[in-house]
């Protein structure tokens, strides 16, 4: 088989800009898992969230998600962290998980507490907020307006 040299160059080319973009794209995105202290948290349901997930603080990334079990006792997913050294969070921090956006994967979100005592590696969380879905706020919205008048113990 006779083969133009062009089109070894052309699929050369070809090649070449699709490893510079695998590359650029691996280094620009950030995949690696944020090294430091362990945390968990307990919930009762925790929607998409995987492991490699993102853990922010103030929409900043400061750690990311390790691991998931589910506690045999409490029947509740265990949600195992790695946040950074450098960053230390008082005992009365909250941790929610939630949505990035109606397309977006689920994160956990901690929000810091005011208590003087920080968590040390391998606590746990103790004030958990669970993941709620598109779905159970729509179904929330629709069995508040299907109330009859009066029902929801308000004042009528």
């Amino acid at each position: 088989m006779n083969r133009n040299p062009l089109e070894t160059i052309m699929g050369a080319l070809v090649l070449l800009v699709a490893a510079v973009f695998l590359v650029f794209a691996y280094t620009t995105a950030d995949l690696r898992q944020v090294k430091g202290y362990p945390l968990s948290a307990s919930f009762t349901k925790v929607g998409g969230l995987t492991v490699g997930g993102e853990v922010r603080l103030a929409g900043i990334q400061i750690g990311s998600v390790t691991g998931q079990r589910l506690d045999p006792k409490t029947f509740e997913a265990v949600v195992d962290m790695s946040l950074l050294d450098s960053v230390r969070l008082p005992t009365d921090t909250r941790a929610v998980i939630t949505s990035d956006g109606l397309l977006g994967g689920s994160y956990v979100k901690l929000i810091p507490g005011t208590d003087e005592a920080k968590l040390e590696p391998g606590d746990a969380l103790r004030y958990t907020q669970d993941y709620q879905s598109l779905e159970d706020l729509v179904g929330e919205i629709i069995f508040l307006a299907t109330q009859p008048a009066g029902a929801s113990g308000g004042p009528n």
